[in-house]
């Protein structure tokens, strides 16, 4: 995503209800944010009701604005941490992790991590992998193949820009059953033709759509 644009984490931090212990840890600077996104988020928490966190905040801000190096905070062990029983799995790490581990592993962690945490049912977590600065477009388009994924990731990838540049995505959205029907709906005209005659005989989307893509093809 480019700076200075909103990023899913962002906006879920705009909106609040954000647990106090990751407004903690996002104040400290150790969910590993890009520098633009550390920046806003810091500026949202400089006046937290918390005063911990409002504190770390308006510090970091401090350090950031004067480019001096921050200490680096003590991070919250992931899965890759030296010592970890390499005999238990991914998923079996994962669930044993707090909601704010599991939050900075998904911004931090490796592609099969990710794979896991965007199914994660509290909801920043999931979102957070959207804004991981590792996660590329490729796993952006198997995110959006997913039917066990929350219809907010979804409709997240269907209104980012960025990710719409890549046919591939859009396809997968617009063809994914779970995909919220207003995004889909506005997906279709970038559809191929061929996908679009898919799309007006699958009976695993919402006849809504179906019916919009029979329509589409009639117009042909």
């Amino acid at each position: 995503m480019e700076a200075g644009a909103g990023t899913p984490l962002l906006d879920l931090f705009r909106k609040g209800g954000v647990d106090r212990d990751i407004r903690l840890m996002a104040a400290q600077g150790i969910l590993g944010l890009r520098p633009f996104e550390q920046v806003g988020v810091c500026e949202l928490l400089a006046s937290d009701p918390d005063p911990e966190v409002a504190a770390a905040a308006s510090s970091l801000l401090k350090e950031l604005a004067g480019d001096a190096p921050a200490e680096p905070a003590t991070e919250q062990p992931s899965v890759d941490e030296e010592g970890a029983d390499d005999e238990r799995t991914a998923l079996q790490k994962i669930a044993a992790m707090s909601p704010a581990q599991r939050l900075a592993l998904a911004m931090k962690g490796s592609r099969e991590e990710r794979a896991i945490l965007v199914r994660d049912p509290n909801r920043i977590v999931a979102v957070a992998v959207l804004s991981s600065p590792k996660i590329s477009e490729a796993e952006v388009e198997s995110i959006a193949k997913m039917a066990n994924v929350s219809d907010e990731i979804l409709r997240i990838i269907g209104h980012t820009r960025v990710w719409l540049k890549k046919y591939s995505i859009v396809s997968a959205l617009a063809r994914n059953p779970k995909t919220p029907l207003g995004v889909s709906l506005t997906l279709l005209p970038r559809l191929l033709e061929r996908e679009v005659k898919a799309l007006s005989t699958d009976r695993n989307v919402p006849e809504t759509l179906r019916i919009a893509a029979r329509k589409r093809m009639t117009e042909k």
